[in-house]
């Protein structure tokens, strides 16, 4: 399960959507709340990801931590975590996002995915005045 939360990250910030796809199952419910909604399976991730998301960021980062996992049975899990997320938007303002993913994972035929994400946004501001460069 750490490696689903873990490649969320990396799927999406690097833009590599079939590692950002693998981690969920086909009939999946992405809830990333307000401003953005909900998306359902594989069509809603791929929605979401090229038609809403990658457009509006240029650059992002998530750092996900405090990973915590409770089983409720042999093939089901419930996962909370918080999530920092500092990027560029399209329009070049640079912005943090502070959240809480709560996550519901199954395991079907032995693999481990996502089968829920819940987002919670405690903040998505704008950082004025500051320019999110590379070092030279």
């Amino acid at each position: 399960m750490l490696d689903l939360v873990s490649d969320y990250c990396h799927g999406f910030d690097k833009r590599d959507f079939d590692r950002f796809l693998a981690i969920w199952w086909e009939d999946c419910v992405w809830d990333i709340g307000p401003p953005f909604g909900r998306f359902d399976g594989h069509a809603g991730i791929d929605e979401a990801v090229k038609d809403i998301l990658w457009p509006a960021w240029l650059q992002s980062t998530h750092c996900t931590t405090n990973l915590r996992v409770d089983f409720t049975d042999l093939d089901h899990a419930r996962g909370v975590s918080d999530v920092d997320c500092i990027g560029t938007t399209s329009d070049g303002q640079a912005q943090t996002v502070a959240a809480t993913y709560r996550d519901t994972f199954e395991r079907r035929d032995g693999i481990w995915k996502i089968a829920r994400r819940d987002v919670t946004m405690h903040h998505f501001s704008p950082l004025v005045g500051i320019k999110l460069e590379a070092p030279v």
